[in-house]
């Protein structure tokens, strides 16, 4: 064991392209272009038009437009502004074919203003040639008002980048099922006239939350796939990752923001070494630490310290002291398991969680010993959200294997068997139960 039940991330596992993408298999410079400019494009068409459909179909035909000139005539040397103003006259030429269109968004746009003009502090503007206008959309997305799977879909699919398609594997749901979702998404907020804007001070802390829980699960399934053939979706960690730094770039005053993005960056820092050459599970005290980036470790831990200063922690903040000391030890012997149960301490008191108390019960093992953490564990037996979650059978039958009690061991490792969502996990304790017999 590694002191973080199945090793999830920071200890404590989450709950849980059109103009969005539709613009990748560019090459080069101009693909790099669109990567960088296309959340910015979409968010700014967005809060001008107050539609996202029409701000998806006019990026798209702007993106398409320059990869018609581009390839001929070069990356303009202000790239974004040139996507922009293509996209700005193509949806200007759209209303004015199609008038009840334009007298629908004449309404929107006006809600938009209203809502400017009542918290125009509340904006946070980013450095380059357009507006960055990315945070409203975070919010916009993530509106308390959308379902929670949809918050995560729409999220992924216009601040990702991902594709439908993309998506939907995401999700291992049907490319149909996930258009018709996000299509739902949309909808609603359109329907809702839910606002594009930046909640004002008085409404941040109730919606940041949200937003980062939104980021959060997605490094969750691409750290541990809930499905599928591989334990990791390294696309799906990474885009994540990418979330997380322009959250904390555009908000950074939010401690939390900085904590979430040190979580992802300490657990992600590890991602080369938590497979073996098949594919299989290694658990953090067999993974070889030199393989851990070192220049990801060194920024999380940077970013760990802003999290903690200034005030009572939040969970991120929290959870990344966690994952900085595991990246921090020479080797699982050398971990600090006396801090580590402190910490898990205070993010029971902030966060009440069953899957916290199993991490917290790992530590504890690691600290007092294999008894000391099967009790705890066995405490937690009568937990209903636990009996779907294989990192609690793994953990049970990881200390009884420790205690000698093999016979036991090997009925956790089958419960955990029956539960386990990708075959990389269910290989390796088909393995743990050949040694068992």
């Amino acid at each position: 064991m590694a002191g973080e039940a199945g090793e999830t991330p920071g200890g404590a596992a989450a709950e849980g392209a059109g103009a969005c993408g539709e613009g990748r298999g560019a090459a080069g410079a101009v693909e790099a272009v669109f990567r960088e400019e296309r959340g910015l494009l979409l968010a700014s068409l967005a809060r001008r038009f107050g539609d996202l459909d029409l701000a998806e179909e006019v990026t798209s035909e702007a993106i398409e437009a320059a990869l018609r000139h581009w390839p001929a005539e070069g990356v303009p040397a202000r790239p974004g502004a040139w996507l922009l103003t293509t996209a700005r006259r193509k949806a200007v030429d759209r209303l004015r074919r199609d008038r009840a269109y334009a007298a629908r968004l004449a309404v929107l746009q006006a809600d938009a203003e209203r809502d400017e003009a009542l918290a125009p502090a509340a904006d946070a503007a980013g450095a380059g040639e357009l507006p960055d206008e990315r945070l409203r959309l975070f919010f916009t997305c993530t509106h308390p008002a959308l379902a929670a799977e949809d918050r995560t879909a729409l999220t992924l699919r216009c601040l990702a980048g991902l594709t439908t398609p993309e998506v939907a594997r995401a999700f291992l749901v049907p490319t149909a099922t996930m258009a018709q979702r996000i299509v739902r998404a949309k909808k609603k907020i359109r329907e809702a006239r839910i606002p594009f804007r930046v909640p004002g001070p008085d409404e941040l802390p109730e919606r940041l939350p949200g937003v980062l829980q939104v980021v959060y699960s997605v490094f969750t399934e691409g750290y541990a796939a809930s499905s599928g053939p591989r334990l990791q979706r390294l696309d799906l960690a990474e885009e994540a990752v990418r979330l997380a730094r322009t959250l904390h770039r555009l908000l950074p005053a939010e401690r939390e923001a900085a904590g979430l993005l040190a979580l992802l960056l300490l657990v992600h820092a590890r991602r080369d070494a938590r497979t073996g050459p098949a594919g299989e599970p290694v658990l953090l005290e067999e993974q070889d630490r030199g393989r851990w980036d070192r220049a990801m470790i060194e920024e999380g831990r940077d970013l760990v310290v802003r999290a903690l200063t200034g005030g009572p922690a939040g969970p991120y903040g929290v959870q990344a002291a966690v994952a900085a000391l595991h990246d921090e030890a020479a080797d699982v012997e050398s971990t600090d398991w006396v801090q580590i149960v402190a910490l898990y301490d205070v993010l029971l008191a902030l966060t009440p969680s069953p899957v916290v108390a199993v991490n917290r019960a790992v530590a504890v093992a690691m600290r007092d010993g294999p008894g000391a953490g099967l009790a705890l564990l066995d405490a937690l037996a009568g937990e209903p959200r636990l009996r779907a979650y294989p990192p609690y059978a793994v953990a049970r039958g990881d200390l009884l294997t420790r205690l000698g009690q093999e016979g036991e061991a090997a009925v956790a490792y089958r419960e955990a068997l029956e539960a386990a969502g990708t075959e990389p996990e269910r290989a390796a304790l088909r393995r743990k139960l050949g040694e068992g017999r």
